[in-house]
């Protein structure tokens, strides 16, 4: 299978490293296209033997697999640039540009009254490790087609065919959501290293207790809830930890910045 990326930026960057680390994809079949030489020459810096390019229209010729992966407000002039090399009857299109949905989508890669297979799809970062959330929505698309893109996705991190009603909701969960996971590290190691941890330990114990957490919900299909009665007991020092934290507005705020990300 060929796949190209149209921008390499930092999620179409991140997307080609994850196809090769997770095995997905063999370097030599992915092609990076991108404006910016110094973008495309990180990628041999960096060990990623992939293809690179300048050249958009070279780069979709051939590819079984196009993956759009810039900006929403780029991404109508990219498609134009490239839209008359492109093989609607053999070519499966992915869109990553976020607030782009699949009429839009449709609209934009209108050729002629005929549109591809088109995929609206939502990474984030943490595919370059292999630990992706996928979500994504289909239009025209065959059962072959979707088979093909649920099994190569799901190869870097966990993904899901979902309604593109949700693609929004999803955006927010996973996409900006690993931001506000990243802001939570940061304000517990900024409390650990206020109780007397150097900066460096205390990360590392957040992280380590991260990590513990979500093996356990995952090796025992939990809900969160069960998982903390199990270190709670009564008059203890953890629960007087949580009600702190809910007594600051933890949960409140955590789900009006969900909402002001959707």
């Amino acid at each position: 299978m060929k796949l190209t990326l149209i921008g390499a930026g930092n999620m179409g960057g991140s997307l080609a490293k994850g196809f090769v680390q997770s095995g997905a994809l063999k370097a030599e079949d992915i092609t990076c296209a991108d404006r910016s030489e110094q973008t495309l020459s990180s990628f041999a810096k960096e060990g990623y033997n992939v293809n690179i390019t300048q050249d958009n229209k070279a780069a979709v010729k051939g590819a079984d697999i196009v993956i759009f992966a810039v900006k929403p407000w780029i991404l109508e002039n990219a498609v134009a640039e490239v839209k008359d090399c492109l093989d609607y009857t053999k070519q499966t299109i992915i869109s990553i540009a976020a607030g782009k949905g699949l009429d839009e989508l449709d609209r934009i890669f209108n050729k002629d009254g005929k549109t591809p297979e088109l995929f609206y799809l939502i990474p984030n970062i943490a595919v370059e490790v292999g630990s992706g959330m996928f979500f994504y929505c289909t239009k025209n698309a065959s059962q072959k087609s979707i088979d093909t893109v649920q099994d190569l996705f799901s190869q870097m991190g966990y993904a899901m065919h979902t309604e593109e009603r949700l693609m929004s909701a999803g955006t927010a969960l996973s996409s900006c959501g690993i931001a506000y996971v990243f802001r939570y590290i940061r304000a517990q190691v900024e409390g650990g290293v206020e109780m007397g941890f150097y900066p460096k330990d205390a990360q590392r114990i957040v992280l380590q207790t991260m990590k513990g957490a979500v093996d356990l919900m995952l090796a025992h299909n939990s809900h969160p809830e069960q998982e903390v009665d199990k270190v709670t007991t009564p008059g203890g020092i953890t629960i007087k930890g949580l009600n702190a934290m809910e007594e600051a507005g933890f949960t409140n705020a955590v789900i009006k910045g969900l909402k002001a990300g959707k």
